[in-house]
């Protein structure tokens, strides 16, 4: 958040004439901070910042303030300070009388520092006051911990290829493009500056390798902060923005924006595209964060509604066929993000939708239940809501998922259970994929009019899912699926969901001979949190590779970034166990919308740089997080943990920032380098030297030679 200037800052109030409120109509007179021991400061003017919000910040030193907000008179109406009884507290927003006569708040300044006070008048009968200290400006750069590497003098260097490539052999440095016959076993070349003392060394008259899911560079895409391709889907089902932070708000991109930037996740060398789930969410919201600050959205796809319908927000199902098809063209895979352990929180809105009928009597929300909003003078919160929800109503047997499907705290439902899989994971209704029991639709489902559910004989809960998440494959050509929260749903539950993959796949490429890629098979990568570089039962039940939270979740992706050898042990590790078994196989990554983004720790350039070029030598298969590449910027922080992770894609910035445009341009050179050679996701590793460091990965007749001449 920008920081405001102190001084001659002018604003405008509204009031209705001859009343204490404030309402619509537009004054010229300025507001100032206001002292009981010094009167109206007339340097201390609040600055106008749209939507009825008076902003000023202001150095405090440690002491006791007593302030109003009011213009140089004084005048009832503009006088505004606290209500009878209330108690001043910080970051919270104050309910003000507009006629404080000599009410005053106590400001008990503890650390000396800037504050921001905000006047907010956007309810003009209820404005509130809020203070909140900001965070001092400064041009300190916080660095990693020291890590010992090797040194480099900038000079060219000489490296020992002659167990990759032999005498007389035309070898090429990928990343300069400069070519030399290898002489006595060795080659000398200079590394291009930008490339951070980088060989990659191929030979040069190699042909690239066919696509490997042991090879695979991922893309994953949070597609509602991607790219916005089509405006006119951004507001379906009475969502809406919240005119603040937009933390928990769905912020337009869509699957138009994805296909239209297809042509740039090429030419960063990835050959799959990873989309967070694509089904129809949550119409409404409910409160977000540890706080209940701001309406939170399903905007992230891991609130199911209805698994049979896309996602209004994301674009229509041509706009979803058409992104797989040109993705399909350009040699890019498209896996799909499926949930199969939980679906969405009751919301007002789909209460309203539903026909469910649990509010309490008088329960104070308008004819649209979903345009309540908390009541931020009396301390209400965006939980606020769930106090005027009757959950011991039979209506939520009746008119919502019903007992059969789902667990649930509420009256008539299954409670939910203590272990991974019978917990309510985040209080989320757990789905009964256990279950063997048939089953019908769940209530809603037999009366929304536009779902694709059917009723099927005999058919469990986890049949349904299934076949729901498939026709995706058999209807599209889905590549494969991501698995979320792996080890709560039961481990079969996920083989015969990855059966069910292969089997709709085989049919669609049968059946659309023009646009299938090969003939590989539908495959599946899981998310087991915390789970690290091993092979355990996940992979005989449906799984061909896990995301590895061991190298992005601990100090090892950072130690690499620093310096490329501290990565050897990892290399040697990772090569040796997964390369020998063809049923074993890891996503490593080192940012994720769960955990943090790698550039938010330290914001260095050449450190994002040296992130990418350590992740994409990484054995096995990687997984980039949209702007990994970029240096793309957290967004704001708020008691949503997560929340930082999922800021918008920095296109401007990619646009206008030279720095960002050069290291786009180097994490580019190393997907396409390992895109080419199969060997370094699926080749035997060989340390060939420590000084300069390098290595060599082969698979066959794919060699390559990777060399890192230390830091300058």
């Amino acid at each position: 958040m920008k920081g405001f200037k102190l001084g001659l800052i002018s604003a405008a109030l509204v009031m209705s004439a001859g009343s204490a409120n404030v309402s619509a109509a537009m004054i010229k007179s300025p507001l100032y901070l206001n002292y009981a021991d010094s009167g109206v400061n007339a340097a201390q003017r609040l600055k106008f910042s749209g939507k009825s919000r008076y902003k000023i910040t202001l150095p405090f030193e440690k002491g006791i303030y007593k302030i109003q907000v009011s213009d140089q008179g004084q005048s009832c109406g503009l006088r505004f300070g606290p209500e009878d009884g209330s108690k001043f507290a910080f970051s919270k927003p104050l309910a003000l009388n507009a006629c404080a006569n000599d009410r005053y708040f106590e400001l008990n300044i503890r650390f000396a520092g800037n504050y921001e006070l905000i006047l907010d008048n956007s309810q003009s009968d209820k404005p509130t006051l809020q203070v909140a200290r900001k965070a001092k400006a400064s041009s300190f750069k916080r660095s990693p911990p020291a890590v010992d590497c090797i040194q480099w003098d900038g000079q060219p260097i000489t490296v020992d290829v002659s167990s990759t490539f032999n005498n007389g052999q035309l070898v090429k440095d990928f990343y300069s493009g400069q070519t030399q016959t290898v002489t006595n076993g060795q080659v000398s070349m200079q590394p291009d500056p930008a490339s951070g003392g980088l060989l990659l060394l191929e030979a040069a008259d190699g042909k690239a390798s066919e696509f490997s899911w042991d090879n695979a560079s991922v893309y994953f895409i949070m597609t509602d902060r991607f790219n916005n391709g089509d405006t006119s889907n951004d507001f379906p089902f009475h969502r809406k923005a919240d005119g603040k932070q937009e933390t928990g708000t769905f912020q337009g991109g869509d699957f138009s924006g994805i296909t239209a930037k297809l042509d740039y996740i090429k030419d960063l060398g990835m050959n799959a595209i990873w989309v967070t789930p694509i089904v129809e969410q949550i119409h409404g919201f409910i409160g977000g964060g540890d706080n209940g600050r701001f309406p939170f959205y399903g905007y992230h796809g891991y609130w199911a509604l209805d698994f049979t319908k896309i996602d209004p927000n994301l674009g229509s199902e041509q706009d979803f066929g058409r992104f797989v098809d040109e993705a399909h063209k350009r040699g890019i895979r498209v896996l799909v993000d499926v949930v199969m352990n939980h679906v969405g929180y009751p919301t007002l809105d789909d209460m309203q939708t539903m026909g469910i009928d649990a509010l309490a009597p008088h329960a104070p929300v308008p004819k649209q239940w979903t345009d309540w909003q908390p009541d931020l003078s009396k301390g209400q919160n965006w939980y606020r809501y769930t106090n005027f929800i009757r959950w011991s109503s039979s209506e939520w047997v009746d008119k919502w998922w019903g007992p059969d499907w789902v667990r649930s705290g509420m009256a008539g439902y299954t409670a939910p259970g203590g272990d991974d899989i019978t917990m309510n994971l985040s209080g989320l209704p757990d789905l009964i994929t256990e279950g063997t029991k048939s089953v019908g639709l769940p209530p809603f489902l037999k009366h929304k009019k536009d779902t694709k559910a059917v009723e099927r004989e005999g058919y469990t809960v986890s049949d349904y899912l299934i076949e729901w998440h498939t026709n995706w494959v058999r209807d599209y050509g889905v590549d494969g699926f991501r698995a979320d929260t792996v080890k709560h749903v039961e481990p079969e539950v996920w083989g015969k969901l990855k059966q069910a993959g292969v089997e709709a796949l085989a049919d669609w490429k049968a059946k659309h001979p023009d646009k299938k890629l090969d003939d590989k098979p539908f495959w599946m990568v899981g998310e087991v949190w915390h789970h690290g570089a091993y092979k355990d039962f996940y992979f005989d039940n449906g799984m061909d590779s896990l995301i590895n939270f061991e190298y992005g979740g601990g100090k090892a992706a950072l130690k690499g970034a620093q310096c490329l050898p501290q990565n050897e042990g990892i290399y040697a590790s990772y090569a040796k166990e997964i390369n020998r078994d063809p049923n074993y196989n890891l996503l490593t990554y080192i940012s994720s919308h769960d955990t943090k983004l790698f550039y938010s720790n330290y914001e260095d350039l050449t450190l994002q740089a040296g992130a990418g070029t350590a992740l994409m030598m990484m054995p096995g298969g990687i997984q980039l997080y949209y702007g990994d590449e970029s240096a793309r910027p957290r967004g704001r922080q708020s008691d949503a943990f997560d929340a930082p992770t999922r800021s918008f894609m920095n296109w401007q910035q990619i646009t206008k920032e030279a720095d960002r445009q050069a290291l786009l341009k180097h994490w580019q050179t190393l997907g396409q380098f390992r895109k080419r050679h199969v060997a370094i996701g699926a080749g035997e590793h060989h340390k060939i030297s420590d000084k300069p460091y390098a290595f060599s990965r082969s698979k066959g007749n794919d060699k390559v030679v990777v060399v890192f001449a230390g830091l300058q």
